[in-house]
């Protein structure tokens, strides 16, 4: 749930294909380089994997590369 509307979520989905990060299709969405992804997600991306990592280690496992 994201409060957007659909338009606007097309769009960045668009955006990411183009620049070889995702591959979209019907129902779902295949990435393809998720460093790139990363590289390009703001600061707090990294502070919530953080704290993810940290606080349940046992349960988080890291997503495979």
């Amino acid at each position: 749930m994201l409060g957007v509307q659909r338009s606007t979520v097309s769009t960045v989905l668009r955006g990411l294909q183009t620049s070889g990060l995702i591959e979209q299709y019907r129902g779902g969405i295949k990435v393809i380089d998720r460093a790139g992804l990363e590289r390009g997600a703001c600061e707090c991306y990294r502070k919530i994997r953080f704290r993810f990592r940290t606080l349940l280690s046992g349960t988080y496992a890291e997503p495979e590369r």
